[in-house]
Protein backbone atom coordinates (compact mmCIF):
# COMPACT_ATOMS: atom_id res chain seq x y z
CA UNK A 1 0.00 0.00 0.00
CA UNK A 2 1.27 3.13 -0.97
CA UNK A 3 1.00 6.05 1.22
CA UNK A 4 1.02 9.41 -0.77
CA UNK A 5 2.72 12.12 1.33
CA UNK A 6 1.60 15.47 1.27
CA UNK A 7 3.15 18.18 -0.91
CA UNK A 8 4.13 20.42 0.61
CA UNK A 9 2.15 23.94 -0.19
CA UNK A 10 4.30 25.83 -2.39
CA UNK A 11 5.34 28.85 -0.47
CA UNK A 12 3.14 32.01 -1.52
CA UNK A 13 5.31 35.22 -2.39
CA UNK A 14 4.33 37.83 0.71
CA UNK A 15 3.22 40.62 -1.01
CA UNK A 16 4.62 43.87 1.44
CA UNK A 17 2.11 46.87 1.20
CA UNK A 18 4.69 49.93 1.31
CA UNK A 19 2.73 52.99 2.42
CA UNK A 20 2.15 55.71 -0.71
CA UNK A 21 3.75 58.72 -0.09
CA UNK A 22 1.28 61.30 1.51
CA UNK A 23 0.33 63.95 -1.21
CA UNK A 24 2.03 67.39 -0.29
CA UNK A 25 -0.86 69.65 1.50
CA UNK A 26 -2.10 71.89 -0.56
CA UNK A 27 -1.75 74.29 2.44
CA UNK A 28 0.97 74.03 4.66
CA UNK A 29 1.00 76.00 7.42
CA UNK A 30 3.67 78.57 6.17
CA UNK A 31 1.55 78.41 2.73
CA UNK A 32 -1.76 79.16 5.09
CA UNK A 33 0.45 82.12 6.80
CA UNK A 34 1.43 84.04 3.40
CA UNK A 35 -2.13 83.64 2.27
CA UNK A 36 -3.77 85.14 5.66
CA UNK A 37 -0.71 88.01 5.57
CA UNK A 38 -1.15 88.90 1.98
CA UNK A 39 -5.28 88.94 2.95
CA UNK A 40 -4.82 91.31 5.38
CA UNK A 41 -2.52 93.46 3.16
CA UNK A 42 -5.13 93.71 0.58
CA UNK A 43 -8.05 94.59 2.90
CA UNK A 44 -5.66 97.57 4.69
CA UNK A 45 -4.61 98.66 1.57
CA UNK A 46 -8.58 98.24 0.25
CA UNK A 47 -9.45 100.58 3.78
CA UNK A 48 -6.92 102.54 3.76
CA UNK A 49 -6.16 104.01 0.70
CA UNK A 50 -9.83 103.33 -1.12
CA UNK A 51 -12.52 102.50 1.27
CA UNK A 52 -13.30 103.84 4.87
CA UNK A 53 -15.72 102.79 7.15
CA UNK A 54 -17.78 105.83 8.57
CA UNK A 55 -20.68 106.24 11.12
CA UNK A 56 -23.39 108.54 10.12
CA UNK A 57 -24.41 110.79 13.11
CA UNK A 58 -27.44 112.79 13.40
CA UNK A 59 -30.83 112.95 11.21
CA UNK A 60 -29.70 115.63 8.18
CA UNK A 61 -29.44 112.71 5.49
CA UNK A 62 -32.81 111.08 6.37
CA UNK A 63 -34.40 109.32 4.95
CA UNK A 64 -31.82 108.10 2.66
CA UNK A 65 -29.36 107.73 5.46
CA UNK A 66 -30.15 107.28 9.21
CA UNK A 67 -28.28 108.09 12.60
CA UNK A 68 -25.87 105.12 13.47
CA UNK A 69 -25.67 103.65 9.78
CA UNK A 70 -22.64 102.45 8.89
CA UNK A 71 -21.35 103.58 5.29
CA UNK A 72 -17.94 102.96 2.79
CA UNK A 73 -16.68 105.79 1.71
CA UNK A 74 -14.72 105.60 -1.69
CA UNK A 75 -12.02 107.74 -0.99
CA UNK A 76 -10.01 107.36 -4.61
CA UNK A 77 -12.59 108.41 -6.88
CA UNK A 78 -11.87 112.31 -6.53
CA UNK A 79 -8.38 111.67 -6.49
CA UNK A 80 -6.09 111.96 -9.47
CA UNK A 81 -9.06 113.51 -11.34
CA UNK A 82 -10.09 110.17 -11.98
CA UNK A 83 -14.02 111.89 -11.50
CA UNK A 84 -14.94 115.26 -10.64
CA UNK A 85 -17.30 115.64 -8.12
CA UNK A 86 -21.09 116.21 -9.61
CA UNK A 87 -24.34 117.37 -8.50
CA UNK A 88 -26.01 114.83 -6.62
CA UNK A 89 -23.20 112.69 -5.27
CA UNK A 90 -23.00 112.29 -1.42
CA UNK A 91 -19.68 113.53 -0.11
CA UNK A 92 -17.90 113.31 2.88
CA UNK A 93 -16.08 116.38 3.74
CA UNK A 94 -14.53 118.94 6.80
CA UNK A 95 -16.42 120.94 7.95
CA UNK A 96 -15.31 124.25 6.75
CA UNK A 97 -15.88 125.62 10.06
CA UNK A 98 -14.29 123.23 12.49
CA UNK A 99 -12.05 121.45 10.23
CA UNK A 100 -11.94 118.56 12.82
CA UNK A 101 -15.33 117.53 12.13
CA UNK A 102 -16.58 115.39 9.16
CA UNK A 103 -20.02 115.83 7.25
CA UNK A 104 -21.86 114.37 5.02
CA UNK A 105 -23.99 116.03 2.58
CA UNK A 106 -25.21 116.57 -0.82
CA UNK A 107 -24.09 117.75 -3.47
CA UNK A 108 -26.73 121.09 -5.39
CA UNK A 109 -24.28 123.13 -6.99
CA UNK A 110 -21.33 122.57 -9.05
CA UNK A 111 -18.78 125.33 -9.70
CA UNK A 112 -20.66 128.02 -11.73
CA UNK A 113 -23.87 127.00 -11.16
CA UNK A 114 -26.12 130.01 -9.77
CA UNK A 115 -28.19 128.11 -7.16
CA UNK A 116 -31.50 129.77 -4.97
CA UNK A 117 -34.03 128.53 -3.30
CA UNK A 118 -37.96 129.83 -3.30
CA UNK A 119 -39.82 128.52 -0.31
CA UNK A 120 -38.02 125.28 0.25
CA UNK A 121 -37.76 124.55 -3.77
CA UNK A 122 -33.75 124.32 -5.26
CA UNK A 123 -33.63 126.05 -8.53
CA UNK A 124 -30.30 125.75 -10.43
CA UNK A 125 -29.60 127.85 -12.71
CA UNK A 126 -33.06 129.07 -13.40
CA UNK A 127 -34.40 125.96 -13.66
CA UNK A 128 -36.14 123.96 -10.33
CA UNK A 129 -33.98 121.15 -9.67
CA UNK A 130 -35.97 117.61 -9.61
CA UNK A 131 -35.14 116.39 -5.92
CA UNK A 132 -36.50 112.63 -6.16
CA UNK A 133 -34.32 111.78 -3.09
CA UNK A 134 -35.81 114.14 -0.63
CA UNK A 135 -39.25 113.00 0.96
CA UNK A 136 -42.12 115.93 1.49
CA UNK A 137 -42.45 115.50 5.17
CA UNK A 138 -38.45 116.73 5.30
CA UNK A 139 -39.12 119.56 3.12
CA UNK A 140 -39.25 122.93 5.10
CA UNK A 141 -40.31 126.40 3.27
CA UNK A 142 -36.58 128.28 3.56
CA UNK A 143 -35.74 130.94 0.83
CA UNK A 144 -31.84 131.73 0.16
CA UNK A 145 -31.31 134.50 -2.79
CA UNK A 146 -29.71 133.75 -5.84
CA UNK A 147 -25.85 132.86 -4.82
CA UNK A 148 -23.24 131.88 -7.59
CA UNK A 149 -20.79 129.00 -6.91
CA UNK A 150 -17.30 129.97 -6.96
CA UNK A 151 -14.61 128.18 -8.78
CA UNK A 152 -13.23 125.18 -7.25
CA UNK A 153 -16.05 125.53 -4.41
CA UNK A 154 -19.75 123.29 -4.11
CA UNK A 155 -22.96 124.06 -2.61
CA UNK A 156 -24.43 121.21 -0.28
CA UNK A 157 -27.36 120.68 1.67
CA UNK A 158 -29.01 117.84 3.54
CA UNK A 159 -31.92 115.64 2.45
CA UNK A 160 -33.80 116.11 5.35
CA UNK A 161 -34.34 120.08 4.85
CA UNK A 162 -35.62 121.02 8.22
CA UNK A 163 -32.46 119.43 10.43
CA UNK A 164 -29.62 120.19 7.92
CA UNK A 165 -26.88 122.29 8.99
CA UNK A 166 -25.86 122.79 5.20
CA UNK A 167 -24.59 125.91 2.81
CA UNK A 168 -27.63 127.72 3.15
CA UNK A 169 -26.02 128.65 6.71
CA UNK A 170 -22.56 128.56 6.53
CA UNK A 171 -21.72 128.47 2.71
CA UNK A 172 -19.91 126.72 0.32
CA UNK A 173 -17.22 123.95 0.43
CA UNK A 174 -13.47 124.08 -1.00
CA UNK A 175 -12.93 121.28 -3.41
CA UNK A 176 -9.99 120.00 -0.84
CA UNK A 177 -12.10 119.98 1.85
CA UNK A 178 -14.10 116.98 0.32
CA UNK A 179 -12.13 113.51 0.84
CA UNK A 180 -14.61 110.59 -0.03
CA UNK A 181 -17.91 109.74 -1.93
CA UNK A 182 -20.25 107.79 0.25
CA UNK A 183 -21.17 104.45 -1.77
CA UNK A 184 -22.76 101.75 0.26
CA UNK A 185 -24.64 101.32 3.59
CA UNK A 186 -23.42 97.87 5.35
CA UNK A 187 -25.08 98.20 8.70
CA UNK A 188 -27.14 97.45 9.60
CA UNK A 189 -27.93 94.79 7.18
CA UNK A 190 -31.57 95.20 6.69
CA UNK A 191 -30.40 98.29 5.09
CA UNK A 192 -27.00 96.81 3.19
CA UNK A 193 -26.56 98.13 -0.81
CA UNK A 194 -25.63 101.02 -2.86
CA UNK A 195 -26.19 104.81 -1.20
CA UNK A 196 -29.14 106.84 -3.39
Amino acid sequence: MSQIEPQPELAQPELVVEPSPRPAAPFGVMSLLRDVCVSVALAAVLIVFIYQPVKVEGTSMMPGLTDQERIFINKYQYKLGKDSVARGDLVVFHFPLDPSQSYIKRVIGIPGDLVEIDEGTVIVNGERLDEHYLADEYRDHMSLRPRRVPPDNYFVLGDHRNSSNDSRMWGFVDRPAIYGKAVFVYWPLDKMGPVH
